[in-house]
């Protein structure tokens, strides 16, 4: 089992920064399942915690759809939630449907696909979103001057992800890919300028027939709020309370935040769970290809490089991290924390508008009861 230390340290350097077309058959048979001691955990977690006024979790089954959802105390049904670094495996899987269309080349350099010139000339995509490109990321420096345009809404994601990959201002703190882990950073925005170049498409027009379209989704959509709105107190560790679940609180940008700007919904997310459960399937939709979801959840650093991620956890794939051979998770900044257990062929998802050490604490406190609910019908 991780411990909140664990997580604190993979998601504390992001907040500097910083499924299918459901249709009855996804509702699964939640009265098969024995969920009252998750709930009793959840409820008393909310009245322990002072910052914490609201939780929602959704438990979804490849086999039988939706087998949990419910929301406490304030938050109620389709609460619009920012969810910070838990966008990593959402963008991910945009280049991952790329590349099944033959639009891009994981593992081949990433100037060979756009006209950026011959700065950087080796780096590859699976570098940037498996955090092995050597660009600078939120380790070392999450406000390198060179890399700003990352959090800033104004401009395009395409020039930003130029002047990322481009800037001579960077050459005494990059490194040769695949030599070490640095955790987030504008390699991701680089990853969004290079999905837009390859498809001729905008980020929010990808987002659209990437998930929202094919699996039917309410709520889905990305944003750059880092320099528009802030927490209370202006701690940049907490959820920003300026959003106010609503998206129309932020402005309209081209340059959104491709590792942490998402704002989605408690039952959306889970459509995007159970879409990677059921090997890239949205319903009848195929969204991403098996080996293209296969790939997502692998650990990459270990067998490429001989890495370890140095926070404690031993792997990372492409936007996931991955504790164990069957467990993947990808927890963000202010709380929201998914995981994927493929031996017991379900996934978690817990929203909570706090921090990353309160939503680390519920998943530890509460996933052993969620897994023993769910063994006790498997």
């Amino acid at each position: 089992m991780l411990t909140t230390t664990h997580w604190k340290l993979v998601i504390g350097l992001t907040a500097a920064l910083l499924l299918a077309a459901c249709g009855d058959d996804d509702n699964g048979d939640q009265a098969a399942f024995d969920f009252s001691d998750f709930e009793d955990e959840i409820q008393t977690f909310i009245g322990e915690q002072a910052e914490v006024d609201g939780v929602g979790a959704i438990l979804v089954h490849r086999d039988r759809g939706v087998i949990f959802e419910k929301n406490f105390g304030t938050f109620d049904d389709g609460r619009i939630s920012l969810v910070a670094s838990a966008s990593k495996t959402v963008s991910v899987g945009v280049l991952m449907r790329l590349a099944d269309q033959g639009l891009l080349e994981w593992d081949e350099p990433i100037v060979d696909m756009v006209g950026w010139g011959d700065h950087n000339p080796t780096i590859t995509p699976a570098q940037l979103v498996s955090n092995s490109s050597g660009l600078v990321g939120l380790g070392p420096n999450p406000a390198f001057g060179p890399y700003l345009c990352q959090y800033l809404d104004g401009g395009t994601l395409q020039a930003c992800a130029e002047a990322i990959f481009t800037t001579a201002g960077d050459d005494d703190m990059v490194i040769p890919p695949d030599t070490e882990f640095r955790y987030g950073g504008g390699q991701w925005q680089v990853a969004g300028g290079l999905a837009e170049i390859v498809s001729g498409k905008s980020w929010a027009e990808l987002i659209h027939e990437t998930y929202v379209e094919p699996c039917d989704l309410d709520v889905l959509g990305y944003n750059n709020h880092f320099t528009q709105i802030t927490a209370e107190g202006g701690n940049p560790f907490s959820y920003p309370t300026g959003f106010g679940g609503d998206p129309a609180n932020l402005r309209p940008t081209d340059n959104p935040n491709i590792e942490g700007g998402l704002y989605t919904t408690l039952s959306d997310y889970g459509k995007l769970l159970l879409m990677q459960l059921r090997g890239g399937v949205c319903g009848e939709n195929r969204v991403l290809s098996e080996e293209s979801v296969r790939r997502m959840q692998e650990d990459r650093i270990g067998p490429v490089y001989g890495e370890t991620t140095s926070f404690g956890i031993g792997g990372y794939g492409l936007g996931w991290w991955v504790i164990d051979e069957s467990l993947v998770a990808d927890p963000g900044a202010y709380g929201a924390f998914p995981w994927i257990d493929q031996t017991r062929q379900y996934a978690g998802f817990i929203l909570i508008e706090a921090t990353s050490d309160l939503g680390n604490a519920l998943f530890d406190r509460t996933v052993d009861t969620v897994n023993r609910a769910i063994d006790a019908v498997n």
